[in-house]
């Protein structure tokens, strides 16, 4: 079955990358680019280096990846031209790069983070106990489920009121998710990973709850994954998110939806590569759009890295993410989306206030 997944992945991995334009050089690059940031990426890197060198063979790339948490400071200490990042920025991490310039870091999707292994981005799997009959899930029940009342949510360092909830909202029975029987009128036991305090909006955070940090007063938390899932298994009225890869056979993964009239989508290699599943994770490249000077560049960023990402998001610069076998392409259309942004010469929403 593991081989027989793997194949379909590959397959469609390969046709994913077929879909998009071949890579056409706008420039000649030279000198060198250096990069910063999830050292998780760095075979994946390596692929893009030698892919480029081919149509840019004087380029250079130099720099150490020694995490994700250590990516905005190369940013932040211009010793960097391109963090590369397996999560969205935490607002706090925004601070740096925007006080040379009032403008956020531009974050440009690269991959999509793994469907099973762990340390890739790896899809998060809502799990239960394997004897719980709940068939399904959407996003929002999930906020009512692990998320509280809460005055609105962060989104990048802006303070979003329109994702506010009441207490009413809470789901805290398997009756309000609807299980019926003698489970329904149980709570809801709610697992996760430890709370990473202020200024730190996760992923689930941010997709889940609105990025508000309001989370259900019973969350059990657990810096041991492994130990949470066996928990888990022995607690029939329990609830955890986490990769796929630490699920055991106490446990089952829970179809989610979008919304209620949407359609439940199973975690699946192929459900997360065409991102159809609600909690798949994008990989990110972070570049800051001004120069040494804090002034912002006429090319919103150095047009040699912005090169080099026209080739990441090509035919060419997705497959090297096929060949690397934990990352998934983009889907055509996510990566017509970030060539877009890319190219987007608007000024910063962030500078309207210095407009006005």
């Amino acid at each position: 079955m593991k081989r027989l997944l793997s194949f379909l992945l590959s397959a469609s991995a390969t046709l994913t990358a077929a879909e998009l334009p071949d890579y056409q050089p706008t420039m000649t690059v030279t000198g060198t680019l250096r990069a910063c940031g999830n050292d998780q990426m760095s075979a994946l890197l390596q692929r893009w280096e030698a892919g480029f060198k081919k149509f840019h063979p004087e380029v250079r790339f130099t720099g150490e990846l020694k995490g994700t948490a250590t990516a905005m400071y190369g940013l932040d200490l211009r010793t960097a031209d391109f963090a590369l990042m397996g999560r969205p920025i935490f607002p706090y991490e925004r601070y740096g790069t925007y006080e040379h310039s009032w403008a956020y870091p531009v974050g440009i999707e690269v991959a999509t983070g793994s469907a099973t292994a762990l340390h890739k981005s790896p899809a998060f799997a809502l799990l239960v106990h394997r004897d719980n009959p709940l068939a399904q899930l959407t996003v929002r029940q999930l906020d009512g489920i692990f998320g509280a009342q809460r005055g609105g949510g962060w989104n990048a360092l802006s303070w979003d009121e329109s994702v506010a909830r009441k207490t009413k909202d809470n789901l805290r029975t398997w009756s309000q998710v609807g299980v019926s029987g003698s489970l329904g009128s149980q709570p809801i036991h709610v697992y996760g990973p430890p709370n990473l305090g202020a200024g730190a909006i996760t992923f689930f955070q941010a997709r889940v709850m609105g990025g508000g940090a309001m989370w259900n007063e019973n969350l059990r938390e657990y810096a041991d994954r492994e130990k949470m899932i066996a928990d888990l298994a022995r607690d029939p009225l329990g609830i955890a998110y986490a990769p796929i890869a630490y699920a055991t056979p106490g446990v089952r993964a829970i179809p989610l939806a979008e919304a209620a009239d949407g359609a439940a989508v199973a975690l699946t290699p192929a459900t997360v590569a065409d991102r159809s599943y609600p909690l798949h994770r994008p990989v990110y490249l972070y570049y800051t759009i001004d120069n040494e000077k804090s002034e912002l560049s006429p090319a919103r960023g150095d047009p040699r890295l912005k090169e080099f990402l026209r080739y990441i998001l090509s035919r060419q610069g997705q497959a090297d993410v096929q060949s690397d076998g934990a990352y998934l392409p983009l889907p055509p259309a996510s990566a017509r989306e970030q060539r877009q942004k890319l190219e987007s010469t608007q000024s910063p929403p962030e500078h309207a206030i210095l407009e006005s």
